[in-house]
């Protein structure tokens, strides 16, 4: 056979395969998606969960005093707004929750927020609700796009946000000497305007003598010696490493191992990722801490969101299952809070630990 007929006849043939090996390729996505989307209605009709279109997209558990705080800010009564953070006591992670609820308000419409600063000038609650609101306007003027993607005009007015945001920070530090809370807002600030270490160091200090073991805190600094800040992988898992060792009885802090651990998953493999020992340790760990908490604590809402998908990306789907039953109808939290479609994603893996667990093997009666 003359070799122009070979050399047409492999290409024909090489095109042929390609085709096939393209269409059962796509048959069997197309299987397996299918699958998924018939879980979707199973997850609701036999496990009583809630549909895509039933999931709060702006908490992470339900939340009853931020609904009402929330309520007062949108029809502008910044007295009932006061009243109710200066009600919140001493608690710093609980009144931070209420800051930054306020903080969200302010950054939509702020005649109200200005009205409380200019009637009282030298309260320190409204201080720290105004900087944290120019930190909250700043990050939504930048969007979540990387550097490269993002505009010299949006970077123009991230910046000066921040260093307004900066200023009112400073301000409310100033207001009330011991409130951890303005610290915790320049540690997002430090985040933005790329503190150099020494400075964010000094920041992380004041935050520490104030209120060491500060749940909010530790997860910005978190974001901060993360590789896609200003630090590594190696940083932010060791800084999590001791905030969890450091913290007392009682403590969430043990979430921050899952949270530096997600921040650094690679793009596939996720099942080997979550699966060395140091994950298994940091997912065992985060869980103790978690069940021990009261029931419907907002942080360790939030570790259970994050749990929920460790266990499925570990082929743990029974365990999942349980973590998003105790989580289900609320999707503001990792790692969903990633995707441009938070509900649409929580209930895609919720499908799958759904259908992965219909295939384990039941234990004997």
């Amino acid at each position: 056979m003359p070799a122009p007929v070979v050399v047409i006849l492999v290409s024909v043939v090489t095109v042929g395969v390609l085709k096939l090996v393209t269409w059962a390729l796509n048959r069997y996505t197309a299987s397996k998606q299918a699958e998924i989307d018939s879980w979707h209605e199973r997850v609701v009709t036999e496990h009583g969960l809630l549909p895509e279109e039933r999931q709060n997209t702006d908490r992470a558990c339900a939340a009853p005093e931020l609904d009402a705080l929330r309520a007062a800010a949108d029809r502008g009564d910044w007295r009932a707004c006061a009243e109710q953070l200066a009600a919140a006591g001493p608690d710093a992670d609980r009144r931070y929750r209420l800051v930054e609820e306020l903080a969200d308000a302010g950054a939509d419409q702020d005649d109200w927020l200005r009205a409380w600063r200019a009637e009282r000038p030298g309260d320190p609650d409204a201080a720290v609700v105004h900087a944290e609101a120019l930190v909250k306007l700043a990050w939504r003027l930048r969007g979540a796009a990387y550097a490269e993607d993002t505009s010299d005009e949006q970077a123009a007015g991230f910046h000066r946000l921040l260093t307004e945001a900066r200023t009112a920070a400073r301000e409310a530090q100033e207001i009330d000497p011991q409130d951890p809370l303005p610290w915790t807002t320049e540690l997002w600030i430090a985040l933005g305007l790329n503190y150099p270490r020494a400075e964010f160091d000094r920041v992380w200090a004041g935050l520490t003598a104030r209120d060491p073991h500060l749940y909010p805190a530790h997860y910005a600094a978190v974001q901060y010696w993360s590789a896609k800040w200003h630090g590594s992988e190696e940083e932010a898992n060791a800084f999590a490493d001791h905030a969890a060792t450091d913290a007392p009885a009682g403590s969430l802090l043990a979430g921050m191992r899952l949270v530096a651990l997600f921040e650094h998953e690679p793009d596939d493999n996720e099942s080997a990722y979550w699966s060395t020992p140091y994950a298994r340790s940091a997912v065992d760990a985060a869980r103790r801490a978690v069940d021990a908490a009261p029931a419907g604590h907002a942080r360790a809402a939030e570790i259970r969101h994050l749990l929920a998908w460790c266990y499925t990306m570990t082929d743990r789907p029974a365990e999942a299952l349980g973590q998003f039953r105790v989580v289900d109808g609320y999707v503001d939290a990792l790692p969903w809070r990633y995707s441009e479609d938070p509900a649409a994603y929580y209930c895609h893996i919720r499908a799958v630990a759904a259908r992965f667990a219909a295939k384990e093997p039941q234990p004997a009666a």
